[in-house]
């Protein structure tokens, strides 16, 4: 996997560090993205830790221009790109009778539209390397979460836009897949905004009683760490039959279950896959 191309988004914390430093540590030559690389230094350490060397780039999703680089370098510099993980994302916490619509839409811009941006920038050269395309998803793509309204909205867009476009780009040699974790030990949780919008509303108790329950959730003896997550990004990145969705831990595939009982998308990209693809002649 030396000369396999990876472009990785959102890798300053979390999911991302882990997946950039496990791909690396798997052969891949690995662009790390994150929209502020001042916030590098725990990246550079745990790749040092590791004995691995990344190349470590600007890039923000909502920006057109700075998407168009970021695929632009990859390019240029390697000739080539073989893989798109797309995995920056922020949390979000909130209930739209306190929320304004702008807020919602700050959301998915983030979680969604930047997801597009950069698949859309890379499939030209995906295309040219019979390459994939890997989106960290959520199982709050799956099932809607109390007070997660619109980072839900945004993770089932990227489920529904993935699981259409999925097809399609296997006509032209691209694989794609969605990972979907369920609770994880990183600085997500901490990062998540929107939260005060609830304090001292009518909405307020019923936003603490969901806060208990996902402390519990995310505290370290029941959530899976950020490695766990990357070791099963790996494993799709080099698998020769990648799913069109994975769930990485037993927790996650018993909650996606509640409301999906096509685990791995075989079924649906079976039924979708021959709405492009002409049927095999009787002659």
């Amino acid at each position: 996997m030396t000369e396999s191309i990876l472009l990785i988004t959102g890798t300053s914390s979390g999911i991302g560090l882990a997946s950039a430093v496990a791909a690396a540590r798997a052969g891949f030559t690995v662009v790390a993205t994150m929209r502020d690389p001042d916030r590098s230094d725990a990246l550079r350490t745990a790749a040092s830790a590791a004995g691995v060397t990344l190349d470590i780039q600007p890039l923000d999703v909502t920006d057109p221009a700075s998407v168009a680089a970021a695929v632009d370098y990859a390019a240029s510099t390697y000739g080539r790109l073989d893989a798109l993980l797309n995995n920056a994302g922020a949390g979000h916490l909130g209930t739209i009778e306190l929320e304004s619509v702008d807020d919602v839409r700050g959301v998915m811009e983030v979680n969604f539209f930047g997801v597009v941006a950069m698949t859309r920038a890379a499939m030209p050269l995906l295309r040219a390397s019979g390459g994939r395309v890997l989106t960290v998803s959520s199982v709050g793509g799956v099932v809607g979460q109390p007070f997660n309204e619109a980072y839900c909205a945004a993770k089932f867009a990227v489920e529904g836009f993935m699981e259409s476009l999925a097809p399609v780009a296997a006509t032209v040699g691209v694989r794609v897949s969605v990972i979907e974790p369920g609770a994880v030990t990183t600085e997500f949780v901490a990062n998540v905004g929107g939260r005060r919008s609830v304090e001292g509303t009518p909405y307020a108790g019923a936003l603490d009683a969901y806060l208990e329950r996902t402390a519990a959730a995310f505290d370290p003896a029941n959530a899976q760490t950020p490695e766990g997550v990357a070791d099963v990004v790996v494993e799709v990145l080099t698998s020769a039959n990648p799913p069109a969705r994975v769930q990485t831990s037993e927790a996650a595939r018993r909650f996606a279950g509640v409301k999906l009982a096509d685990l791995d998308g075989a079924h649906v990209q079976a039924v979708t896959r021959h709405w492009v693809s002409p049927e095999p002649s009787s002659a």
